[in-house]
C-alpha cells in the first residue's frame, strides 16, 4: 500500500519515517524548498531537526503526485484542512485524519469536514499521545486508529504498525477526535497552572476535572466513555498536560507568566491547535448544554476577556457539587 502523507511539519515527517518501513511513501509539503531539502539532505531541519530520515521517503510540493497513493494521511493543522483538501486530486482513497481540532465557524470535527468534502472516501482517525520527535526517533508509542470499517482499520493498522509503533483499533471515530481536540485546550490550562506557580495539587485537579469535561462533551456528541479513557483521550491528555514539548502546554506556560496570547502566538513556527479550538469548543459545549468551565476559562484568557488571577478565582468559586456530575 502506497501512502500519501499530506503535511511536511514535524508530525507528518515522523509518520513518513514510520510508514516508509512498510512500503512507499510520498510526503507532500506546501513549500517547494522544504520538499527539495528533504529529498536532498534526508532531514527536515525546519520542523524535525536532528532526525536522519530514510532516503526512501519521497517529498514533493506537487499535489498531483498524491493521485497514485492508495491512502492519505492528512496531517495539516485543523484550521487549514479545508483549504488543503481543495488543492488535492479527487480520488476514492481512504482518508486518515491526523489533525486534532474543530473547524472555526462550522464547528465541524475533522471527520465531519472530510465527509462533507469527500463523501465517497472512507475515513479513519489516527490520534493519541505522540510527540513527533519521539516517534521519529523510534521510541515506543501506542496510538488509536479509529475507523467504522473494521476491515479497513485492520489493513491500515497492519500497514502502519512497527515494533515500536502500535496502533490500537477502535470504531469510535467521534470519540477519538473529541479526545484529541479537547485535550489541546486542557493542556493550555495546565501550562497556565505551571506558569503561575499554582502547584502540583492544582495541576492534578485540573487534569481530573478537565477529563470530566471531556467525557461530558463526548457523551453529548455520542462518543463512548471508554474511548475517552483510552489513548486518544486520557492518554493524550496526560502527555500534553505535563511537558514543555507540548505546544499547547508551552502556550499556557507563557500565559501563566503574564505574556499576552497575541505575542506568544505571533512568534511561533508551529501551531498550538488548542488556541483555535478553545473558542469553538466553548460555543459547541454551550449549544449542547454541557458545562465546560475550564475550557471557558482558557477561551477568556486567549481573547483577553479575563486575567489569569480572575479565571482562577472564578474556577475556585464554583459551587461544591457531587464529583460524578
Amino acid at each position: 500500500m502506497k501512502l500519501g502523507i499530506i503535511g511536511g511539519g514535524a508530525w507528518g515527517t515522523a509518520l513518513a519515517q514510520v510508514a516508509i518501513a512498510g512500503g512507499p511513501v510520498t510526503l507532500w509539503a506546501r513549500s517547494t524548498e522544504l520538499a527539495a531539502a528533504i529529498n536532498a539532505d534526508h532531514v527536515n531541519a525546519a520542523y524535525l531537526p536532528g532526525i536522519a530520515l530514510s532516503p526512501a521517503i519521497f517529498a514533493t510540493s506537487d499535489a498531483a503526485a498524491l493521485k497514485a497513493c492508495d491512502a492519505w494521511l492528512l496531517v495539516t493543522p485543523a484550521q487549514h484542512l479545508r483549504n488543503v483538501m481543495a488543492r488535492l486530486p479527487v480520488t476514492g482513497a481512504p482518508l486518515i485524519l491526523c489533525a486534532k481540532g474543530i473547524e472555526a465557524g462550522t464547528r465541524l470535527l475533522m471527520s465531519e469536514l472530510a465527509a462533507e468534502l469527500r463523501p465517497a472516501a472512507p475515513i479513519a482517525v489516527l490520534s493519541g499521545p505522540t510527540f513527533a520527535h519521539e516517534v521519529a526517533a523510534g521510541l515506543p508509542t501506542a496510538i488509536t486508529l479509529a475507523c467504522a470499517d473494521e476491515t479497513l482499520a485492520a489493513t491500515l493498522a497492519a500497514r502502519l504498525a512497527r515494533p515500536a509503533f502500535r496502533p490500537y483499533r477502535s470504531d469510535d471515530v467521534l470519540g477519538a477526535e473529541i479526545g484529541g481536540a479537547v485535550k489541546n485546550v486542557l493542556a493550555i490550562a495546565c501550562g497556565v497552572v505551571a506558569g503561575r506557580g499554582l502547584g502540583q495539587n492544582a495541576a492534578a485537579a485540573l487534569i481530573a476535572r478537565g477529563f470530566a469535561e471531556m467525557v461530558r462533551f463526548g457523551a453529548a456528541r455520542g462518543a463512548r466513555a471508554e474511548t475517552l479513557a483510552g489513548l486518544s483521550g486520557l492518554g493524550d491528555l496526560v502527555l500534553t498536560c505535563s511537558s514543555t514539548s507540548s505546544r499547547n502546554y508551552s502556550l499556557g506556560l507563557g500565559l501563566g507568566r503574564g505574556e499576552s496570547a497575541d505575542s506568544l502566538l505571533a512568534h511561533r513556527r508551529t501551531v498550538a491547535e488548542g488556541a483555535s479550538t478553545a473558542p469553538v469548543l466553548a460555543e459547541a459545549a454551550r449549544t449542547c448544554g454541557v458545562e465546560m468551565p475550564i475550557v471557558e476559562a482558557v477561551r477568556d484568557l486567549l481573547v483577553g476577556a479575563a486575567s489569569v488571577d480572575a479565571v482562577v478565582e472564578r474556577l475556585l468559586a464554583r459551587p461544591l457539587r457531587d464529583e460524578a456530575r
